[in-house]
């Protein structure tokens, strides 16, 4: 487990005995503030770390051996700034773009996403997108999963959660019932809530719910009826990963069998599902097309003599394929050394180079001799880079876009640059 409280230097014990570290150590720029409006609040959203200073800015995280991580990125305003206007800004992570974050006043907002590190590290990034609107961020948890875990998904898309309900339950589900810290929260769906005569040990197999969210369910209010499921999503159609979890709360009379079959949008996308008493089971589908409008259907057979039940759910939508930041974060890190010898091979393997806003200084390091580079984009601005611009840029055969807005440059621009044709400079 990983828990970093943004915008402060403390550390701390939760009440969950999750430990706490302040964000010192992962991000050196921004501004720290404490939020006016508490209200009830956890310790780690009184805090936050707003960014005023760039466009983008992006706490990196160690990820010892890589593997499948949960991030979870968290954001209250709280009226830090005493202007009643929270912001909106982008929220991304390792160069891919995740979702644009609307804050509240007076609640807190949290992504979540669960996706591979191919690397040592993973980056959480925020950006700017509209004017006067600052990005910050009031704490970023990072939970490793198991290689088995949400594996139906390529490990080149990233997973990001919409609902994660545990029905029948009365509170919040989370770490230590969970051991992943996933957050299960009870369904606001009225419907018969039941719960399990029996304890049973889950086994470890494939996503690993918590046995508290097994242990309840909800049933239709009449034993006729099916029991349709709201896929809270937008309006947009996306790619879909449903997760859903079936245990039978009592053991059946001879007489009973609970037997029932899932529809999506009226199409019958599984086998007849029987829970079993004191175990469950898990039925995952991972290439739905789905969006707000969409129906999913639980619907008893005909032989069954009970309605259909179901005890948790996870609703994710299934990113596009993700790209590989691992050099260019290698570059990053090189570029902030004195040896900028190292830099060529892997700034040679990029195309397209987003290295705004990464608090980058110095001069830039002289590759011109490698006119073999297929750069056709590169994005400096935003940074602390010095001295003349070099005249080596304008030599880059395929360089069409060049971004060098918001450094501290000085002198002329080169007329390699101003004369060359087919390139966008700023």
């Amino acid at each position: 487990f990983l828990s970093i409280d943004c915008g402060s230097s403390q550390s701390f014990i939760d009440e969950r005995n999750i430990k706490w570290e302040g964000d010192n150590l992962y991000i050196g720029h921004g501004r720290s503030f404490v939020v006016r409006n508490r209200g009830s609040v956890s310790r780690a959203m009184t805090t936050l770390r707003v960014f005023d200073s760039r466009r983008k800015s992006c706490y990196r995280i160690d990820v010892s051996g890589g593997g499948r991580v949960l991030v979870r990125a968290s954001f209250y305003y709280g009226n830090y700034d005493g202007k009643s206007f929270p912001p909106s800004f982008a929220l991304q992570f390792d160069a891919n773009g995740w979702d644009t974050v609307e804050t509240s006043l007076d609640r807190p907002v949290s992504r979540e996403a669960i996706y591979v590190v191919s690397g040592d590290a993973t980056s959480v990034c925020v950006a700017q997108t509209q004017p006067y609107q600052l990005p910050f961020v009031s704490a970023i948890e990072v939970r490793t999963l198991e290689w088995s875990m949400y594996a139906h998904v390529d490990p080149s898309r990233a997973l990001f959660l919409q609902r994660r309900e545990a029905f029948g339950a009365q509170q919040i589900v989370r770490y230590k019932d969970d051991v992943y810290d996933r957050i299960w929260s009870p369904s606001t769906i009225s419907k018969t809530a039941l719960a399990s005569d029996t304890s049973f040990i889950v086994p470890d197999s494939m996503d690993r719910p918590p046995k508290l969210v097994l242990r309840t369910a909800i049933a239709p209010t009449q034993q006729s009826s099916s029991l349709i499921l709201p896929t809270y999503l937008s309006t947009s159609t996306e790619r879909t990963y449903v997760n859903m979890y079936f245990s039978e709360m009592s053991e059946l009379e001879s007489t009973q069998m609970r037997s029932f079959e899932i529809y999506v949008d009226v199409v019958n996308v599984s086998v007849p599902v029987s829970p079993p008493y004191q175990d469950f089971i898990e039925l995952s589908f991972a290439n739905i097309t789905a969006n707000s409008n969409t129906a999913i259907e639980l619907r008893a057979t005909a032989d069954s003599t009970l309605p259909p039940i179901i005890s948790a759910r996870e609703v994710l939508l299934v990113s596009a394929a993700l790209s590989n930041g691992t050099n260019a974060d290698d570059a990053i890190r090189m570029l902030k050394t004195p040896d900028f010898n190292m830099i060529v091979n892997a700034l040679g393997t990029l195309q397209r180079q987003y290295l705004s806003g990464y608090g980058l200084t110095g001069g830039l390091p002289n590759f011109g001799a490698l006119t073999a580079l297929e750069i056709v984009y590169r994005d400096l601005h935003n940074n602390s880079l010095s001295g003349e611009i070099p005249d080596f840029l304008g030599n880059l055969p395929n360089l069409r876009i060049l971004n060098l807005a918001y450094n501290s440059f000085s002198g002329s621009v080169p007329s390699s640059l101003t004369q060359k044709t087919n390139l966008n400079l700023e």
